[in-house]
């Protein structure tokens, strides 16, 4: 293939070859852009002329990347995500929505408290939140920005902290430790996890077991026995009086309450800036 200019190509056809190279062929690239197979085709075609190198192997079955092809297509994507982001930085308005997805009970305990000290920072800035029933359902969640549980590694998502979790007995300010114990089923380390690792030998098997931290808080907070609370969960309750801790050791867990969003979505120092504060005003 002669090659026939030199120079830069039309920014329209690199933005095709990038996503034909990206989605693995011409009719998903065609889907992303609205356009015919044919249109994008020719615009590959173009593109492949321009350089003077085939980029794409042609064949019944579909298209693949040649070599060529292969060492071009990041550095095309590179510089497209290096315009659009420095582009937004200089032109692009303030960020005036942000939208944030978690369970239940951490957009109660985590996002509802620290919203005042977010409106501060940000009065013009609207918050939303989206509720999602099982922590497995983030992963299929539209709303990118999420509060998650775990150690901070998921892959194509960075990650802060919000806080450690430390798991610790604690009850209604009428009950004590003879209570009966709530049991919780999940993730998080249990009764008998927190006895062992404590030190304080063997507990009483509970009648009592939920699997939400929310609701084992709220039966602690009727009086129902004694739950073995997350700390930053029932930090609102524990400053209210609702809750108090026992005198009896905590234990720190491996997991904790993370901000999390997917790598390509916070790249304009404006989008990263709105993340910083919000992630301020959540860790209080």
């Amino acid at each position: 293939m002669a090659k026939k200019k030199v120079g830069l190509p039309p920014l329209d056809w690199l933005r095709v070859f990038e996503s034909a190279g990206r989605l693995g062929g011409f009719s998903a690239a065609a889907r992303e852009f609205g356009l015919t197979q044919a249109a994008v085709s020719q615009r590959i075609g173009n593109l492949e002329t321009w350089l003077g190198r085939s980029l794409f192997v042609r064949e019944a079955r579909g298209v693949s990347l040649t070599i060529e092809g292969e060492s071009y297509l990041p550095l095309v994507q590179d510089s497209l995500q290096a315009l659009e982001r420095n582009t937004e930085d200089l032109f692009g308005k303030s960020p005036r929505e942000l939208r944030v997805a978690g369970l239940s009970s951490n957009i109660h305990a985590l996002v509802v408290p620290s919203l005042a000290r977010f409106q501060e920072m940000r009065p013009k800035v609207r918050v939303m939140t989206d509720s999602v029933a099982r922590r497995s359902s983030l992963d299929e969640e539209r709303t990118w920005l999420q509060i998650r549980y775990g150690r901070g590694i998921w892959p194509g998502r960075d990650a802060e902290l919000i806080a450690r979790e430390v798991l610790v007995p604690m009850a209604a300010p009428d009950v004590d430790w003879d209570a009966p114990l709530i049991d919780l089923r999940g993730e998080r380390p249990g009764w008998r996890d927190w006895a062992r690792k404590t030190d304080q030998g063997d507990v009483t098997p509970s009648n009592i077991s939920f699997d939400s931290m929310e609701h084992a808080l709220s039966a602690a907070r009727q009086g129902m026995g004694v739950a073995l609370g997350s700390v930053p969960l029932a930090k609102a309750d524990l400053q209210a009086g609702r809750l108090r801790r026992l005198n009896l050791p905590e234990l720190k867990a491996r997991d904790g309450y993370w901000l999390a969003w997917p790598e390509e979505r916070a790249k304009s120092k404006k989008q990263r800036a709105l993340i910083a504060d919000f992630l301020e005003a959540l860790r209080g």
